[in-house]
């Protein structure tokens, strides 16, 4: 027997391995379809103009701390925000914006009193968020609709669709358990969850990506159509690129961040991390992510192909969050940008709320 069939057996053990650390990660979710996609990848050094959308999972009672707690993490982010970003601008001469995507079951009026004023100073917006578990179709209509009225009505918040005059809103989904996609069918319960969201004036979700959980959808770095299926779940998983054809009849526009691999910093020196765009304590918004973001590639539809969305998310009540999403991580993110515009020409740079985001992508695709 030769050397080379003495090796085969651990060379396939190798393989093996290999595989089941992928599965791990998660990646075999959606490593095929990035490397099937990898022509449509960016130079970090294209002329490009980005679209910086953070989109925060803010939630003031995230691990069921005080009332009082609660209170103070919104207070902060009405204090600080403004005092921190007000000197920075973008490449039209606009501050930093930041949307808040409000848990529906964490509802206190004086916290969205607060996220209001910041609203209306020009510093963001506020869209729709929410958790729940066994829920049912007709109970998750009602409590969609009942708060988005409230949001509106009450706090002057959301905004009318101009051609319909219905009362709209952004989404994200809890537990990234969106169309009721995880295996165990928890944190969810609604099949066919896309339909109701479209129903009740859902513009566009923004819960992707998820990886690495088991939710992350083949779909990956374009913006694209989904529609769901009744009695079916992950009607997400993929859809049609928006700009490829007319809007399906019912269809969700689903508005993913960056998902790429990172060999900026590979782990060991051999493996790469995944930038996954999320700004968190364990994963600080380095200036060098801003390259992994523009090679990720999430184009939205213009006549040269060079607008890019960076829809970026967080949970950014939680203290250690706060610290570095109004600290100085923050603030070293928006001087890069900044800088970068600077030396580079070729590179503009854009913030945007959910909702101008969405309208973006729309108006580029003649939707």
């Amino acid at each position: 027997m030769g050397p080379e069939w003495i090796a085969l057996p651990a060379a396939a053990a190798a393989a093996t391995a290999g595989w089941a650390g992928l599965r791990r990660k998660g990646l075999h979710r959606w490593l095929p379809s990035y490397v099937a996609s990898a022509g449509e990848r960016r130079r970090p050094d294209e002329p490009v103009e980005l679209l910086v959308c953070v989109c925060d999972h803010f939630e003031p009672k995230r691990g069921g701390v005080s009332p009082a707690v609660a209170a103070d993490r919104v207070r902060r982010w009405a204090d600080e925000y403004p005092k921190r970003f007000d000197r920075f601008r973008d490449s039209t001469g606009r501050a930093p914006q930041h949307t808040f995507f409000f848990p529906a079951e964490e509802y206190e009026p004086e916290y969205l009193d607060a996220l209001a004023g910041l609203v209306r100073d020009g510093y963001g917006d506020v869209e729709i968020h929410l958790h729940h578990d066994n829920d049912t179709a007709d109970n998750l209509r009602r409590t969609l609709m009942e708060f988005k009225t409230l949001l509106h009505d009450r706090h002057g918040l959301l905004r009318r669709d101009p051609a319909t005059g219905e009362v709209v809103y952004g989404f994200i989904h809890g537990n990234w358990a969106l169309d009721n996609c995880r295996a165990d069918g928890r944190w969810c319960g609604v099949d066919d969850e896309l339909s109701v969201l479209v129903e009740t004036g859902c513009y566009a979700d923004f819960t992707l990506p998820s990886a690495p959980s088991e939710t992350q959808t083949r779909s990956i770095n374009r913006v694209y159509w989904a529609s769901g299926r009744p009695g079916n779940r992950k009607g997400h998983d993929t859809g049609p690129a928006i700009g490829t054809g007319p809007r399906p009849p019912g269809a969700l526009l689903m508005i993913p961040g960056p998902l790429v691999l990172d060999w900026t910093r590979p782990k060991w020196g051999l493996l790469p991390r995944i930038e996954n765009a999320c700004i968190q304590a364990s994963q600080p918004p380095r200036p060098e992510r801003i390259d992994n973001w523009i090679r990720a590639g999430v184009a939205i539809p213009d006549t040269n192909r060079r607008t890019l969305a960076a829809k970026l998310h967080t949970h950014g009540a939680e203290e250690r969050n706060a610290d570095v999403l109004l600290g100085e991580p923050m603030v070293r993110l928006h001087e890069a940008l900044r800088e970068r515009a600077e030396r580079h020409p070729a590179f503009r740079y854009r913030y945007v709320t959910a909702w101008e985001l969405a309208a973006t992508t729309l108006a580029g695709a003649g939707t």
